[in-house]
């Protein structure tokens, strides 16, 4: 009778605990910067600290509307593009950093385009406005003297751009892409030369966020989707074979192709979450709201001390 009682209080406690996790939905998309949330989830860490997290796969162009319609609570993507969010009325607010891209973000152009500033009046394929891919066009651009209207933007998602400058397509003089669809292009020369990257031009930064409702309603499963990511990138650190592998299958890739594809950028820990949040994003945040205004891209700068909510760091 002990152990039948005994027996029953672990079911309920084991229900007790199951039944207090808190749901929550991300929305991303397969960039490598974002994986350690897919390690996350397929490791358990996620479970572990009292998450039960579904992770959408939706294209950057729509991942706002999907926050706006309550299909997501949270999401992954560039620092600009919360302050594009914010300005279309989509209220979001990031709570720790990605990734940094060093030459994992770049621009492919056609054998016979020598610089960047030879792209006036040549096509290029790039996201729709309000993308990481559209904006580092235009930051490129700028940087060389140019600005998007000086160029035919054709709207192609990364995978499709890369995959239009291997297939050769005649009328595409450029393309921005992004890893794991810039290392097909590394892989075929002759498709096209990587001009530049973030290397050249370090100006992505990927950073997770969610609504102000969520932040306010569930404090202690922001802090365990912040606990989360870091737990995934010590997990890295520890065992990246292991790691590689489930971060690769959900890309389709073998361990090894990822590992290739993840030294074209870093990982945040915590202690570079807290230097980042410390002054960089507010400084970097300026500079993009002004280039996204200057390109048409917002019609007004929202309030950039709202775009950033540091107490799930420590």
């Amino acid at each position: 009778m002990k152990k039948l009682f005994t027996a029953a209080l672990v079911t309920l406690a084991f229900a007790g605990a199951h039944a207090q996790e808190t749901k929550v939905a991300i929305g991303m998309s397969g960039w490598t910067g974002f994986a350690p949330l897919t390690l996350a989830k397929e490791a358990g860490i996620f479970k572990k600290n009292g998450l039960d997290v579904s992770i959408k796969k939706i294209p950057q162009k729509d991942r706002h509307l999907a926050v706006a319609s309550g299909d997501i609570q949270c999401a992954a993507t560039t620092v600009e593009t919360w302050i594009a969010w914010n300005a279309a009325g989509v209220a979001t607010t990031q709570i720790f950093q990605l990734d940094k891209s060093y030459g994992a973000d770049g621009m492919v152009v056609k054998p016979g385009i020598t610089k960047i500033s030879d792209l006036k009046g040549k096509t290029v394929a790039a996201s729709a406005p309000g993308t990481a891919p559209y904006f580092t066009l235009a930051w490129m651009l700028k940087k060389n003297g140019l600005s998007p209207k000086d160029v035919k933007i054709v709207n192609l998602e990364p995978q499709a751009a890369a995959n239009a400058m291997i297939a050769g397509n005649k009328d595409i003089d450029a393309a921005m892409t992004y890893e794991p669809y810039l290392g097909a292009v590394r892989a075929k020369p002759e498709a096209g030369k990587i001009i530049a990257t973030t290397l050249d031009y370090p100006m992505i930064m990927d950073t997770f966020g969610c609504t102000p409702k969520f932040l306010n309603d569930n404090p202690k499963a922001a802090k365990a989707l912040a606990d989360s990511y870091f737990e995934a990138v010590e997990m890295i650190a520890k065992d990246p074979k292991k790691s590689f592998e489930i971060m690769g299958a959900d890309v389709k890739q073998s361990g090894d192709q990822f590992e290739a594809s993840q030294k074209y950028l870093r990982w945040q820990d915590r202690a570079a979450n807290q230097k980042f949040f410390a002054g960089e994003h507010a400084a970097f945040s300026k500079e993009a709201a002004d280039l996204l205004l200057e390109a048409g891209v917002i019609k007004a700068i929202p309030d950039l001390t709202k775009l950033a909510d540091t107490r799930f760091l420590k």
